[in-house]
């Protein structure tokens, strides 16, 4: 923290994120967020992995500051999200953008406004609470990432009042004079077989039963691999995918569980009818879209990225990390792996979910 410190010294910066590895001494490494930043307002949380300036990397710390002189940041906590209460989020959701809203006119008649989101990647919280936070910011868009523990699937944390906690989320405020805009894409197309949920835990994110058959025995059957070990290179090459709104999106899977269930990072419930997805060419697709950025948007000078673990992992399978890191750096992205991307309303899974800040 000390190195970092000194990166941003006699700069006047609005506020922060921070990602950082989970592999960090938690406790130690808050308190020296706390006193080597404690003239900045800050958010962030744990990793599944980080984006840098060298693309993808692992075992580090990252801070995103946000120049005073472009920018206002305020940043609001929501502890204790297992008893969470959506008229009284709602509330405060609102207070904190028409306080964030007066506070931008300082940066001239004409600004943009987007809500960055951080929040525990294990709580299972993540649909209600982006629903609830969406609906009080009204046509501010949301944008964001559930926080990840590597693949330990143990304990994550978000930057909350000088430590790293579980059972939290982040909300923070960012105006600009800059162009600012949410985007998100996906690099998987739905196949032609289809998966019915017969038997589920919606609570807990489990399915134990589809097509009435234990759900790792049909699923693995459904991907074309009855024999496979289930593990995550598996459930990144073959995502199952919900078609909502019109269109499909990942529902994927994080782990597989001794009795032949399978646990789901985001909703899911009995009745759901699932498609096991195909890949796409990823890095022609990541093309296209950086190109699309770059038509709308002109000079980007910055892109901050909640990029799925389960797509790092699917790049380190196919053996083009180097390929996509290369295009992260082109790009000028920086950001981390996510356990669940939000974006508006929506709790994604498997996207790279982004925000884009012009010149």
């Amino acid at each position: 923290m000390a190195d970092i410190a000194r990166a941003i010294e006699g700069r006047a910066l609005a506020g922060g994120v921070i990602f950082c590895s989970s592999t960090y001494p938690r406790e130690a490494l808050a308190g020296a967020i706390s006193e080597q930043l404690r003239h900045i307002p800050l958010a962030g949380c744990t990793s599944a992995g980080e984006i840098t300036g060298r693309g993808y990397d692992a075992d580090s710390l990252l801070l995103i500051g946000f120049p005073a002189e472009s920018f206002t940041f305020r940043v609001l906590h929501v502890s204790d999200i297992d008893s969470f209460e959506p008229e009284e989020a709602r509330r405060r959701v609102r207070h904190l953008a028409a306080n964030a809203r007066h506070e931008a006119a300082i940066l001239g008649a004409s600004t943009s406004q987007v809500a960055l989101f951080l929040v525990d990647g294990l709580s299972h919280r993540e649909e209600l609470l982006t629903m609830t936070v969406q609906d009080a910011l009204d046509d501010i868009p949301l944008i964001g990432g559930s926080s990840g523990d590597g693949l330990l699937f143990s304990e994550t944390g978000v930057l909350c009042d000088g430590a790293f906690r579980s059972g939290t989320a982040a909300i923070v405020m960012l105006a600009s004079a800059r162009p600012m805009q949410v985007y998100s894409e996906c690099y998987y197309e739905p196949g032609p077989l289809r998966m019915v949920v017969t038997a589920a835990d919606p609570e807990c994110r489990i399915v134990y039963e589809i097509n009435a058959a234990p759900a790792a025995d049909e699923y693995r059957r459904l991907a074309g691999a009855p024999g496979a070990t289930l593990d995550a290179a598996f459930f990144a090459a073959h995502p199952p995918m919900v078609r909502a709104g019109g269109s499909y999106h990942v529902r994927a899977i994080q782990t597989a569980n001794p009795d032949g269930s399978l646990t789901f990072y985001g909703a899911v419930d009995r009745g759901i009818v699932l498609a096991v997805g195909e890949p796409v060419d990823r890095l022609a697709r990541m093309q296209a879209f950086f190109a699309r950025l770059r038509e709308e948007f002109g000079e980007i000078d910055h892109v901050l990225g909640f990029d799925c673990v389960l797509n790092r992992i699917d790049a380190e399978n196919r053996q083009i990390v180097r390929k996509v890191s290369d295009l992260y750096v082109e790009n000028r992205v920086t950001g981390f792996n996510t356990y669940g991307e939000q974006l508006r309303a929506a709790h994604l899974n498997q996207t790279f979910s982004c925000l884009v800040i012009g010149r």
